[in-house]
């Protein structure tokens, strides 16, 4: 398996995702707003917002080993 990069992420931007960590937590039901790079180019960032919140956070790249898509046509009849 590929490790999580910045183009895998890029195809995620905008839409919501579970994002599993590489210590295995999971960040769960949150949107992906964009990818931002610290002040000297090296460490990249995944800006994330959870569902139905309006504050935004990050978590680095390296730190997610994968991203799962979400349905939320499915989460919405469920609840």
């Amino acid at each position: 398996m590929e490790s999580f990069s910045i183009n895998s992420a890029k195809s995620y931007l905008g839409k919501n995702v579970n994002l599993h960590l590489k210590d295995g937590s999971v960040i769960i039901n949150v949107q992906l707003i964009g990818i931002r790079r610290d002040d000297f180019g090296k460490s990249a960032f995944v800006e994330y917002m959870p569902y139905r919140n309006r504050g935004m956070a990050c978590v680095p790249l390296r730190s997610v080993a994968w991203a799962e898509m979400l349905n939320l046509n499915f989460l919405q009849a469920v609840s």
